[in-house]
């Protein structure tokens, strides 16, 4: 869905518009015109005004009116369809802008199995394996116009014959409405829309019904959930009615039951087949080839509950009814037939699987399902590890500071310190944008009293520093777990404390902190919980304290792969949330030689919503992805850049996604020895303003 072009043509002082479709002209009157407050600054239409609003109105809604299934057994569906002021929408296109299209999928439910079962199929010949299969599919049928806004749909195939009406059906609908046009305004958009209704066919209340998970909870990362091109396909709901035990791909011989396929997907690259050198591929329509093999979850697979949320009235599925198709998903080395790497053995069935898998037993790491998936950092067994920043004195320029602090478990009860197997304090500043740290171990060479700890930086402050400092740290433990995961690598692991983040006046009058542009928060609902650097850094304050506008791999790369790169952090995240549409290679050289890749980074969601990761502003200011910067922010050295060595502020942040040698061009021209011009068609409110041109 994309606003492209927005014209200024509406016929002044009139309330009629007259436009041609199909050689006929038509003049509509304006209706009452839809508020463009009620779209968010994400949206194209929050731009435009009540003129065009009135004229293009937005939006597709539909509402299904009744199902009838008469005595032929033919379902007749009911439905009207509006725009987002309630208005009614031609389903030709012709009153209204843009023709509205509709598919229609109806399914039974069986709670005992959890699953639909789709009435209409497709039986698919594979023009590789010449193997065919069964897959779901939408329902034929024709259309009844009853007015602007209101149809029937007449399904063409009758229900079987003694189709359980007890049962709860659902129908779904996925819709689209594409808006193309030239005159008055011009403008090309597409809305999409999904519907499912539950009924019973003989008349009586629905009891049973499917809800796993949420489309919000999909949309946490996937912003939003979009499958199959234009043509809608949004709804988790939506999507099960298809992908459900009926369907196989008959290409690969691979299930797109949901339970599978979106399990197998998730898992991607760490799938023990594809590990093994085996794609997991499906090949779908025109023979059209997705290639799940290189996904990576940016989270650990283990959090269930991520998309399993227990908001959801069957959110407790995961861990209540464990079965061969569900967790062979993931763990697809097993042989249900032989038993192999299955300590159960051999499985004909799913009966037994509870006896073992129970939802929860009294262990970490057991056989029960719960306890199965825990995440060895988050083990029960682990006591909790916490710091708290008491103070700092003698922090002037040239000074060596001293730091009063204290180490403590979840139970308040005194850590010390020389006892920790990593622990170190990092002090960078200034605030307005940082330039330099000071990194020091703490080892034993902290004096604890029992209750708190103080620490002299061997180093000092260097003389020409100004400003706020911040002070974090990075502290860990070893703990070797018992009971402890099959894995003997996750036999031990780092419980670590989150950083704190304690700023102090070096210079300043009162400590000011650095401005806040992204949210941890935000990070975490797709990472669930962000931790680099071995799993001891969860902060982004903290993170750009090293990853600061001078900072770059060179002590890492090897001089034959010389310039070094920059990790500037809005550089850095930009390029590596960019991945795969980069046209420049970005690779980061790392501690012990790693080398790290982000060209086959796979982004799931829409990096126009730049509130996605950006933090909120108060209403009325101005966000912190808009122009103009702070004073004070740097440019940034990109020296493995072919076009721009030295990008100034703003240049850093849009050519960081916008690699592309004409943006480049672009942000060098309205670029002069004493600054940037970025703002002057950029800059918020304005024609062109970072929020306008990423609205979708």
């Amino acid at each position: 869905m994309m606003l492209l072009q927005v014209g200024m043509t509406l016929l002044a002082g009139s309330n009629l518009l007259a436009s041609s479709h199909a050689g006929a002209t038509v003049t509509r009157r304006l209706h009452a015109a839809v508020d463009p407050k009620m779209f968010t600054s994400a949206q194209a239409e929050h731009y435009l005004t009540a003129q065009q609003l009135a004229y293009i109105r937005p939006g597709l809604n539909i509402t299904v009116n009744s199902v009838v299934i008469g005595a032929d057994n033919k379902p007749v569906v009911d439905v009207t369809f509006t725009d987002d002021g309630n208005q009614p929408l031609d389903r030709a296109g012709v009153l209204t802008p843009g023709a509205v299209s509709m598919s229609f999928i109806l399914d039974w439910y069986d709670p005992a199995t959890r699953h639909y079962t789709d009435y209409f199929t497709n039986t698919v010949t594979s023009p590789i394996t010449h193997n065919t299969a069964q897959q779901a599919t939408t329902a034929a049928g024709t259309w009844e116009d009853l007015g602007t806004g209101h149809a029937r749909f007449h399904f063409t195939k009758a229900l079987p014959t003694g189709y359980d009406v007890t049962k709860t059906h659902t129908l779904g609908i996925y819709a689209t409405r594409i808006i193309n046009l030239t005159d008055p305004i011009t403008i090309s958009k597409t809305y999409v829309k999904d519907v499912e209704y539950d009924f019973r066919p003989d008349g009586q209340p629905v009891t049973d019904t499917w809800n796993k998970m949420t489309d919000a909870t999909c949309n946490q990362c996937h912003d939003p959930l979009a499958a199959h091109g234009e043509t809608g396909r949004q709804d988790i709901k939506l999507c099960v009615l298809c992908h459900n035990p009926q369907t196989v791909d008959p290409d690969t011989g691979n299930s797109v039951d949901a339970k599978v396929m979106i399990h197998k997907i998730h898992m991607g690259s760490s799938l023990p087949s594809v590990q093994a050198g085996h794609p997991y591929q499906i090949i779908g329509y025109r023979q059209s080839v997705a290639d799940f093999s290189d996904v990576v979850f940016p989270q650990d697979i283990r959090n269930c509950t991520t998309c399993h949320q227990p908001s959801s009235p069957q959110g407790y599925v995961w861990y209540s009814f464990p079965s061969r198709a569900a967790c062979g998903s993931c763990h697809d080395a097993i042989d249900w037939t032989t038993g192999a790497n299955h300590k159960g053995g051999p499985q004909a069935d799913d009966s037994a699987c509870a006896s073992c898998h129970q939802p929860q037993g009294e262990n970490d790491f057991d056989a029960s399902i719960i306890g199965a998936h825990v995440i060895p950092t988050r083990a029960a067994q682990l006591k909790g590890l916490n710091i708290q920043i008491i103070g700092m004195t003698n922090v002037a320029p040239g000074s060596k500071p001293t730091v009063t602090f204290a180490v403590t478990n979840n139970d308040g009860s005194f850590v010390d310190p020389s006892t920790l197997s990593s622990f170190s304090f990092i002090f960078g500043g200034p605030t307005t944008e940082y330039t330099g740290y000071l990194s020091e171990r703490v080892g034993k060479n902290a004096v604890s009293t029992g209750t708190s700890s103080t620490f002299t930086f061997p180093d000092a402050i260097p003389a020409d520093a100004t400003g706020t400092w911040t002070l974090s740290a990075d502290l860990y433990r070893i703990i070797t777990l018992n009971p402890a995961p099959e894995t003997a690598s996750e036999a031990t692991v780092r419980e670590a404390a989150q950083n704190p983040i304690y700023d102090v006046a070096v210079t300043d009058a009162q400590p000011v902190a650095r401005r806040t542009v992204v949210d941890i928060n935000k990070c975490n609902v797709c990472h669930n919980q962000l931790a680099l650097h071995g799993g001891q850094r969860f902060k982004v304050e903290e993170c750009v304290i090293c990853h600061n506008p001078e900072n770059n791999d060179a002590t890492y790369r090897p001089a034959d792969q010389a310039p070094p790169e920059t990790i500037h952090f809005k550089y850095l995240i930009h390029r590596i949330h960019t991945g795969e549409n980069m046209t420049i290679p970005y690779t980061i050289y790392g501690y012990h030689g790693s080398v790290n890749t982000f060209n086959d980074v796979l982004f799931p969601g829409d990096r126009r919503d730049c509130l996605k990761c950006h933090a909120d502003v108060p209403s009325g200011q101005q966000q912190t992805f808009e122009v103009p910067l702070p004073d004070g922010v740097l440019p940034t050295p990109t020296l493995r850049n072919p076009y721009v060595q030295l990008m100034q502020p703003t240049a850093a942040a849009c050519l960081s996604c916008h690699d592309e040698r004409q943006a480049a061009a672009h942000a060098v021209t309205m670029t002069a020895t004493f600054g940037e011009a970025c703002e002057v068609c950029h800059g918020t409110d304005s024609d062109f303003a970072v929020a306008k041109v990423h609205a979708r």
